[in-house]
């Protein structure tokens, strides 16, 4: 990426999460943990559903793309962060910056707009179950899939072509342990009226609206619910329901608290602990929430492990 001539900025310096170093292990100890875990959980989820033909249904191939992005989200961010904890470097090259902006703010849209899928899919099965297999019939599937990147992916070059054209004359120290646009915001020495334009809107787009469909959909998934006569299968389904429900309020609330404040410098130790949250913690219980409680995942989990055997 070729650097503007004003800009005099060529490194930017992450702030760690903690100078103490008896902090700084425990630290990396707890994220190499989740790191680990966060892979191993999705990797297995992605196996799993690609090798058992049983799996291969709507549901499920939402499931591998969530895996999927939590993998390269958690990817995205926590290596540069494990190597700050250890020590190596807390240095990050403007270019790398820019990269690094640029695909976490792809996943994390991706992966709201893929929620709002997922909604949909409980939707249909729920309150439409006659007519299920036509609307979510594969070529379906695939072009809500295939929107889902490609539409967040359009969004964050945007946002990532603004921010190449600001100017950034120092300080380089970027208070947060990653590249995001807020953080960033708070360092150019240009205007960034723009950015924080464009910035509303797609909070707006990616946040409000996805989210008021996520709970426009439950809405009528839960009454279709309530109607059911088996106390059974009330049961069976507000299960399913709750497990979605409590990562869609998490997810949308943490990147909605970083984002709907793009040029402010308040709560920045909070928004660290928020970071944490949609970038490390949620990808790891998100195995755990969608599948690993799910029946037909644990026995091609079973499968699975059998054959190593």
């Amino acid at each position: 990426m070729e650097i503007n001539n004003y800009t005099t900025v060529v490194e930017f310096v992450l702030q760690g999460l903690s100078e103490d170093p008896g902090l700084q292990a425990l630290f990396l100890a707890f994220f190499l943990l989740l790191y680990i875990l966060a892979l191993a959980g999705n990797t297995l989820i992605i196996i799993a559903i690609s090798l058992n033909s049983s799996l291969h249904t709507p549901m499920y191939f939402f499931l591998a793309n969530l895996a999927l992005l939590d993998i390269v989200c958690t990817s995205t961010v926590l290596p540069k962060l494990l190597e700050g904890l250890v020590g190596k470097s807390s240095h990050i090259s403007y270019e790398g910056c820019m990269t690094q902006l640029f695909f976490l703010t792809w996943f994390l849209g991706a992966e709201l707009l893929l929620l709002t899928a997922m909604a949909y899919d409980r939707y249909v099965a729920i309150c439409r179950p006659l007519h299920y297999s036509m609307l979510m019939s594969w070529p379906i599937c695939v072009l809500l899939a295939g929107s889902v990147w490609v539409i967040s992916a359009a969004s964050t070059s945007v946002h990532t072509g603004l921010m190449a054209r600001l100017n950034f004359c120092g300080p380089n120290q970027i208070r947060h342990f990653l590249c995001e646009v807020p953080t960033l915001l708070l360092l150019s020495c240009s205007p960034t009226t723009l950015n924080n334009i464009m910035i509303v809107i797609a909070d707006v787009y990616f946040g409000v609206v996805n989210f008021l469909l996520t709970m426009i959909s439950y809405s009528f998934i839960i009454s279709s619910i309530l109607r059911i006569r088996s106390a059974e299968g009330k049961k069976r389904a507000f299960s399913t329901c709750s497990a979605h429900l409590v990562v869609v309020v998490l997810y949308y609330s943490t990147v909605i608290y970083t984002y709907l404040q793009p040029g402010s410098g308040s709560s920045l130790e909070n928004g660290k602990v928020v970071a944490l949250l949609y970038t490390a913690v949620s990808p790891t219980l998100n195995p755990a929430i969608y599948s690993l409680r799910n029946k037909d995942v644990k026995v091609a989990l079973k499968k699975l492990f059998a054959c190593f055997h």
